[in-house]
């Protein structure tokens, strides 16, 4: 009998193409969009500015940024069919399906015309990241039986969010956090819905297509769904002083601890820093530290017993739940900010396009089956 053949499995450490967009250096700990450190895009730049950056691969002047804005803000409003699909969704539904059916159904009522052309590609993907907000928002309200705000275009993208799903405009330093935690996920190399959004219109298919494929992928508990995880651990867990023996009861019968550790960063992860200097700062502001000094001792303990770090999940978790927001928002937040990079990852998929067509490695019997008649069959 022959050895199987190496292969990777779920291609992993396969190169499947080249992009400018992301540098993840997982050994260094180190995230780069287009060569500008996240620590420097964080501290000095807005997520206007770095979705303007992925897009068009350069920061804006303040004019750019400008007519930008302006255009993003442009398209903040829903065709009524979506507003209608929102409002008679189950209340039940997950905010994620909801996401994803209200996406596609987007598809449909973009009248702008062909698919391939890049210049409309481009307004599309604008679009998609001004309206990705709106479903999240509105069916959040909905499902409360709560009225859908009118749309505001002179809030930035983190505070309109926001103002969405509370009906009150957001104080600065809560717009801020948020906008922080925008910016650090807007991107990340070639992770799992990422990937799917560039197989997807590989194929010449349309925008929309591509980001709904994307956002069904992050739906998943190993990619977007981790931020959730760790809201219901500490939920569980309960108080600071029941940590130690959760984390010793958890390595003893070898079960995961959500948000501790990466795929990729084998030392701290680059994002996760940012967040925690909001979830503190955020934590003690609203006087409820329980969360984030719970959080610290998990850390703690499996960096001293593991030499595992906390990732950036572990942290957006307590920063979003801090800032009011339910916890099955967490995923759906992940989705708007990365639809900046799934966009100006599809649109530079279509610069120079090649159908994704990997071979498998095929395991079942290497002859021909003799088909018994159905009457004979055990």
């Amino acid at each position: 009998m022959s050895e199987k053949p190496e292969y990777a499995k779920g291609l992993a450490g396969v190169i499947a193409n080249e992009s400018c967009l992301s540098d993840v250096q997982g050994q260094e700990g180190i995230l780069r969009y287009l060569g500008y450190n996240i620590d420097d895009l964080v501290e000095n730049c807005t997520f206007e500015e770095v979705m303007y950056l992925l897009h068009r691969r350069k920061l804006p002047t303040q004019a750019e940024l400008d007519i930008f804005t302006k255009k993003l803000r442009s398209e903040r409003h829903l065709p009524q069919g979506v507003i209608d699909f929102i409002l008679a969704a189950p209340k039940d539904a997950l905010p994620m399906e909801v996401l994803r059916t209200g996406v596609s159904m987007l598809g449909m009522y973009d009248n702008r015309g062909d698919d391939q052309n890049y210049d409309l590609n481009e307004e599309r993907a604008i679009a998609i990241c001004a309206q990705m907000p709106l479903i999240v928002a509105y069916y959040h309200r909905a499902r409360q039986g709560l009225d859908l705000p009118s749309v505001r275009e002179d809030l930035s993208e983190a505070a309109h969010f926001l103002y969405l799903i509370s009906g009150e405009e957001p104080s600065a330093e809560a717009t801020k956090t948020l906008d922080v935690a925008y910016i650090i996920h807007a991107d990340h190399g070639m992770n799992a819905s990422t990937f799917s959004s560039r197989v997807t219109i590989a194929t010449l298919s349309d925008m929309y297509s591509a980001i709904t494929s994307a956002i069904g992928t992050l739906k998943g508990p190993l990619h977007g769904g981790a931020n959730e995880g760790v809201i219901h651990m500490l939920q569980e867990i309960g108080s600071l002083d029941k940590v130690d023996a959760y984390v010793e009861d958890c390595l003893a019968n070898k079960k995961k601890i959500m948000g501790i550790g990466h795929r990729v960063y084998r030392v701290l992860d680059p994002r996760a820093p940012h967040l925690r200097k909001m979830a503190i700062k955020l934590t003690e502001e609203l006087g409820e530290t329980k969360w984030i000094k719970m959080s610290e001792r998990i850390a703690e303990l499996m960096k001293e017993r593991k030499g595992l770090n906390a990732n950036v999940d572990f942290y957006s978790a307590t920063v979003y739940y801090s800032l009011g927001i339910p916890t099955d928002l967490f995923t759906p937040i992940f989705a708007i900010s990365r639809a900046a990079g799934w966009t100006a990852q599809v649109l530079e998929q279509l610069e120079d396009n090649r159908l994704y067509r990997p071979l498998t490695l095929y395991t079942g019997p290497k002859e021909d089956q003799p088909i018994t008649p159905i009457g004979e069959r055990g």
